[in-house]
């Protein structure tokens, strides 16, 4: 049997979900998403429950914040 087809929404929750998390920038790479579309994603997964946290780097432009998930639905906050 093959491997199912994994989702952009997936690699984008495999992204969020490392230790360090990820940038919108590496987001739009590896979805080929525009930057207003990587955002919507982010949007949708809070929607769905998941608690996606924004933290912002030393540059301190809005382009340099790392995103991480740091409580999925159904967890205990």
């Amino acid at each position: 049997m093959s491997k199912p087809k994994q989702t952009k929404i997936e690699m984008v929750r495999a992204l969020l979900a490392q230790p360090k998390g990820t940038s919108l920038a590496a987001i739009c790479s590896a979805t080929g998403w525009q930057p207003h579309s990587a955002r919507a994603a982010l949007s949708g997964l809070r929607k769905a429950g998941y608690t996606v946290e924004r933290t912002a780097t030393d540059e301190g432009t809005t382009d340099s914040a790392v995103y991480r998930i740091i409580a999925t639905p159904g967890s205990a906050t």
